[in-house]
């Protein structure tokens, strides 16, 4: 923009400096302008912002359940003018704010929370328990900081709304469902998100998410950040029985003990050490009596990966040991284990330009020193659904950052003591500091003008 500027004056070499000068102390004096709003709007915001948190965090509902949590977004989106659509992909919210011409900028949170039970001791702590559709009862928490998530989202979406003039454009605001199982953003998509619903696709796609560390710290890092995944659940077939006669059965417990350990050997002895992957069995179901060997058997694999190839190779190397299995208890083909693909994503990879652009608006925010970036920040086995919101789409540029909840003293002792985090998540000890509620929201404004700004 300074090189046209330059080209285009029509004046002597003496006069060049005054003007660039110029320019600069506006472009500073415009950024330190949409700081000092963001600043002091959600500052003022801070109470309101505290009490949807609590609200949200002792209500917590599981993947595809978030009726009332949906509902609390479809109400605030509302109140502040937006064009809200409900119950895409089951509980899905998007509200929609036109405002002129300009690119169309997604922001999403997801909604969901764990099937675990709160040991914070937190005053709001979560004592909800509740009934999944198979009929069994589960506690319920927000460990893993969606309740945060929602109430960014909507402290963002109150700045943008009452503060049109720092922007223009389309901004989409969703709040989606069951990342946990990884099937909210297809299931948004598969219904009908951008055709049925008429919901803009966007240029950009931005969102944050909590991370376990000192409130303050901010990771923003470019390139690929996080696992592709797949769930898979494997039911084996047997020939249930009686206890004392086990040679008068095909007990399918023990083809399931077999095959996890069988699985483990297909890292270790087929992917090629250089690469990452990671087979996790995370449940193993079957019968209910000391005496009675069940007709079948339930395992639950999650696999995690950062290529396709890698990925078929766990898929494949997993269906051959559940047929070899099946072939050595001589069961018939029509008993052969079952193999049900569930909720999965690809790697998730930043875009390094749009990353970049929101780095540098950060730093003015929360300072260099204490961004996380590329250099900084490896890749990590987690995955997240966030980006099949954009993935099937011609434009598929998308940011995701982290923000640090931990309460800072808590944080430095982790550190002392030479853990890597003061908690875990998807633990019952997981818990948000509430400063981390304000600063999230201005991380979140801040990333969001900035790529407004860029696009301009």
């Amino acid at each position: 923009m300074i090189y046209l500027k330059y080209r285009a004056m029509k004046t002597n070499k003496y006069s060049l400096f005054p003007t660039l000068l110029l320019f600069f102390i506006n472009s500073l004096y415009a950024q330190t302008d949409i700081s000092q709003i963001i600043e002091t709007s959600i500052d003022k915001d801070q109470s309101r912002l505290i009490e949807i948190f609590k609200d949200i965090h002792q209500n917590p509902e599981l993947g595809f359940m978030e009726t009332r949590t949906a509902g609390v977004v479809e109400k605030e989106l509302m109140s502040l003018g937006y064009e809200v659509k409900t119950g895409i992909g089951e509980t899905g919210v998007v509200g929609i704010l036109k405002n002129g011409n300009g690119p169309t900028v997604m922001y999403r949170a997801d909604m969901d929370a764990n099937a675990v039970k709160e040991t914070t001791g937190l005053p709001y702590a979560s004592t909800k328990v509740v009934k999944r559709e198979d009929g069994s009862e589960t506690p319920v928490m927000h460990a893993c900081g969606h309740d945060a998530h929602v109430t960014w989202m909507l402290g963002v979406a109150k700045l943008m709304a009452e503060h049109k003039e720092l922007w223009k454009g389309t901004l989409i605001m969703v709040g989606q469902p069951a990342e946990e199982p990884i099937l909210g953003a297809e299931a948004m998509v598969n219904d009908g998100l951008y055709t049925t619903h008429g919901v803009p696709q966007p240029d950009y796609l931005f969102g944050l998410h909590t991370a376990p560390v000192g409130v303050g710290l901010v990771a923003a890092a470019t390139g690929v950040r996080m696992a592709g995944t797949d769930q898979i659940d494997i039911t084996f077939h047997g020939v249930g029985g009686h206890g004392s006669m086990p040679n008068l059965t095909k007990d399918p417990v023990v083809m399931a003990a077999s095959a996890v350990m069988q699985y483990q050997a297909i890292v270790s002895r087929g992917i090629d050490p250089k690469n990452s992957a990671v087979i996790t069995v995370g449940s193993i179901q079957a019968g209910s009596d000391n005496n009675v060997i069940p007709a079948s058997s339930l395992v639950k694999v999650n696999l995690r990966w950062f290529n396709e190839h890698d990925r078929q190779l766990l898929i494949e190397g997993i269906k051959r040991i559940n047929e070899g299995i099946a072939h050595a208890y001589n069961m018939p083909k029509d008993k052969f284990p079952e193999m049900k693909m569930k909720g999965w994503s690809t790697p998730l990879d930043n875009d390094v330009e749009l990353t970049k652009t929101v780095q540098n608006a950060l730093e003015g925010l929360v300072g260099e020193k204490n961004i996380l970036k590329e250099d900084r920040l490896p890749s990590v086995m987690g995955s997240e659904d966030f980006h099949h919101l954009v993935v099937h789409n011609k434009i598929k540029r998308y940011c995701y950052a982290q923000v640090g909840i931990a309460p800072p003293e808590m944080f430095e002792q982790a550190l002392q003591e030479g853990k890597v985090f003061p908690f875990g998540a998807h633990n019952g000890d997981f818990q948000v500091d509430l400063d981390a509620i304000p600063l999230g929201t201005k991380v979140g404004a801040t990333g969001l003008l900035a790529i407004f700004k860029e696009s301009e």
